[in-house]
């Protein structure tokens, strides 16, 4: 049973930083790429970032240079390290997987984690 769980969301003023982590567990997440998105309240789920299973890394523009994506194999584990953070970016934030070539859409993601709420304040 494939499951996701996030955890390293919580609150932090404007300029700060977080590090957020997923875990996998009934799959290798070298075979999937692995993304975070995330929805503020009233807004739409957000592309944020995404790694495929040979490494290749992808960033929406709102947080490039500010945002890194990565993953530990051998723990079966991606981090989203978010610096410089900003009270726009305040969400809560899912980590997601899918078989194959990443993608932005949400819906094409098969599996989701229970989300981590990040807060930044001014």
């Amino acid at each position: 049973r494939v499951q996701l769980v996030e955890s390293g969301g919580g609150s932090v003023q404007s300029g700060g930083s977080l590090r957020l982590s997923c875990v996998a567990s009934g799959y290798r997440i070298r075979d999937f790429c692995m993304a975070w998105f995330r929805q503020s309240p009233g807004k739409q789920l957000e592309a944020v970032a995404a790694i495929g299973g040979g490494g290749t890394k992808s960033y929406t523009d709102y947080v490039k240079g500010r945002f890194t994506i990565s993953q530990d194999n051998a723990k079966n584990t991606v981090y989203l390290q978010m610096n410089s953070l900003k009270p726009e970016d305040t969400a809560m934030y899912y980590c997601a997987a899918r078989r194959g070539t990443c993608a932005r859409s949400s819906s094409l993601y098969n599996y989701w984690g229970q989300g981590t709420q990040v807060t930044v304040t001014s």
